[in-house]
C-alpha cells in the first residue's frame, strides 16, 4: 500500500521531504510533481525500481528516462556540456524542459540510449522535487506519468493513489500541476532539434 503525503507546493515541509528521500534512497518509486505534470521516479541507478517503472508504463528498452538534476553543476555531472549549450541552458533552467545532450560515465550505462549515447536531463522549477533531489543527494530518475492507453499524464494525486496504490512506495500531493508534459530539445547537434512540444515554450530555444 503507498503511503501519501500532503506536501505544500510552495513550503515543502521539511520532515516529509526527509521521508520521502528515505522511501527513495531504500529503493521505492514514487509519484511526484514537478513544474510541468506529475512524474514517476527513483533512485539513479536503482536497477529493480526501474524495470519497476518500465512494466508499470509498459515501456520498450529504448525509452529515454530523464535525470532530475538539482542545478546547472549537477547536471554537467552527468552530460557533456559545450559553452554553446551552456548558455542555453541558464537561460532555461530551471523550467519545463528535457534536454538531449551527450552522456558522461557518471550514468549508469543502461540507462543511456544505446546507439547515441545520449540521455535525457532537466532542472525542475518546483520546491517540492528540488528538496527532495537536495535531500537524496544526487538526481532521480523519471519520467512523465502517462499511463498506457492515456495520451496525457494523471493529474489528480488522489486518482493516482488509487490508481497506483499497490505498485509504487509513496505518492505526493503537491497540489495541480499541470495537462502537460516537458518540452523535449535535442542538443547533440549543431543546432537545437525540437523533439516533443510539451509545456516549455520553445520559439527562443530553437531562433
Amino acid at each position: 500500500m503507498a503511503q501519501f503525503f500532503q506536501i505544500h507546493p510552495d513550503n515543502p515541509q521539511a520532515r516529509l521531504i526527509s521521508q520521502a528521500a528515505d522511501i527513495v534512497a531504500a529503493g521505492g518509486v514514487i509519484v511526484f510533481p514537478t513544474d510541468s505534470a506529475y512524474a514517476i521516479g527513483c533512485r539513479l541507478g536503482e536497477k529493480l525500481a526501474v524495470e519497476r517503472i518500465r512494466a508499470l508504463r509498459q515501456l520498450d528498452k529504448n525509452h529515454n528516462f530523464t535525470l532530475m538534476c538539482r542545478d546547472l553543476s549537477e547536471l554537467a555531472s552527468y552530460a557533456k556540456v559545450d559553452n554553446q549549450m551552456f548558455r542555453l541552458l541558464k537561460n532555461h533552467t530551471p523550467g519545463p524542459y528535457t534536454f538531449i545532450m551527450p552522456a558522461t560515465s557518471e550514468v549508469p550505462r543502461r540507462l543511456v540510449q544505446a546507439k547515441r549515447k545520449t540521455i535525457g536531463l532537466r532542472v525542475p522549477d518546483n520546491a517540492i522535487v528540488q528538496g527532495l533531489i537536495a535531500t537524496l543527494g544526487e538526481p532521480l530518475m523519471s519520467c512523465s506519468l502517462i499511463m498506457p492507453g492515456d495520451e496525457q499524464p494523471l493529474t489528480d494525486p488522489y486518482d493516482i493513489r488509487d490508481t497506483l496504490e499497490h505498485q509504487v512506495e509513496l505518492v505526493i500531493d503537491g497540489g495541480f500541476c499541470g495537462l502537460e508534459a516537458t518540452t523535449v530539445v535535442d542538443l547533440t547537434g549543431d543546432e537545437p532539434v525540437l523533439v516533443r512540444q510539451g509545456c516549455g515554450a520553445i520559439d527562443e530555444i530553437l531562433g
